[in-house]
């Protein structure tokens, strides 16, 4: 029977090696996979099962796995959006003017500044992971981005600040910051932790635009105390360098599992 088939191929196609076999068709066609493209390219937060659910409407049925596969061969992957602030015109012009404005400053003057910034702990887990399709270097692009907004909620607030030689002081902020407590984290703060980092007389006290910030009390009594602040442009949390210490602090406090605030407040503490 084996010479009879060799025979036979010969005779029907005049040669005896494998032939290429058809295989099983593939069950995304080629319209439906540019559907799919279409899709995540115009909403990079659609789901693959929303994406199943679509084909499912013109008459195709696959897994929700084989449609990631079949966008990951087409350089779509799923990845957890990158997160920056709502930025507006305004904003993205004070941007751009600080960056240039500060371009060529020299290293002393950056480790003569003193960084400074309020943040939230959580006590309990983190926020949610959602999942965009994008291409490889587009993490950036403005539709693979969620916009934030500041405080998304927690359990302790606190104050810290740092220079290029080391973190300054943490302060635990209780009830409700206005601009009188504010100034009286500053007070009881800033000026101790710029003999411990030993900054010169030149050191120059960074701080973002949040109101008590900026509030007329708080403008005077800077000025009073003969402290100088570094321009800042609005939204600009990415720009200052303690957000990274934020994040360290956070993942350590995470780590030691706080089981109630008291617990939380210590570990922020110890960590810093």
């Amino acid at each position: 029977t084996t010479v009879r088939a060799i025979i036979h191929k010969w005779r029907r196609h005049g040669t005896v090696v494998n032939l290429p076999r058809s295989g099983r068709p593939p069950k995304i066609t080629p319209r439906a996979q540019r559907r799919l493209i279409q899709e995540v390219t115009k909403d990079p937060t659609t789901t693959s099962k929303e994406l199943q659910a679509s084909l499912a409407s013109v008459k195709v049925s696959v897994h929700a796995s084989t449609i990631r596969k079949r966008l990951g061969k087409n350089g779509l992957h799923g990845r957890v959006p990158r997160r920056k602030p709502l930025l507006s015109k305004k904003n993205i012009k004070a941007r751009l003017n600080f960056s240039k404005t500060h371009l060529d400053d020299p290293q002393h003057f950056w480790e003569n500044i003193l960084w400074t910034d309020e943040t939230k702990v959580e006590l309990f887990g983190r926020c949610v992971s959602h999942y965009i399709w994008h291409k490889r270097n587009t993490a950036f692009q403005k539709k693979n981005i969620i916009p934030t907004v500041k405080y998304g909620g927690g359990s302790v607030m606190v104050w810290g600040c740092f220079a290029a030689s080391g973190p300054g002081r943490l302060a635990v902020i209780n009830g409700t910051m206005n601009s009188a407590v504010y100034q009286k984290i500053l007070k009881e703060n800033v000026r101790p932790s710029v003999r411990e980092l030993k900054l010169k007389r030149t050191w120059v006290l960074q701080q973002d635009n949040d109101p008590k910030h900026t509030s007329k009390s708080t403008t005077e009594w800077l000025k009073k105390n003969k402290m100088k602040t570094l321009e800042w442009p609005s939204q600009s949390p990415d720009l200052n360098p303690i957000e990274m210490l934020w994040y360290d602090l956070k993942k350590a406090v995470h780590a030691r599992k706080p089981s109630n605030v008291t617990e939380l407040e210590l570990f922020c503490k110890d960590e810093w």
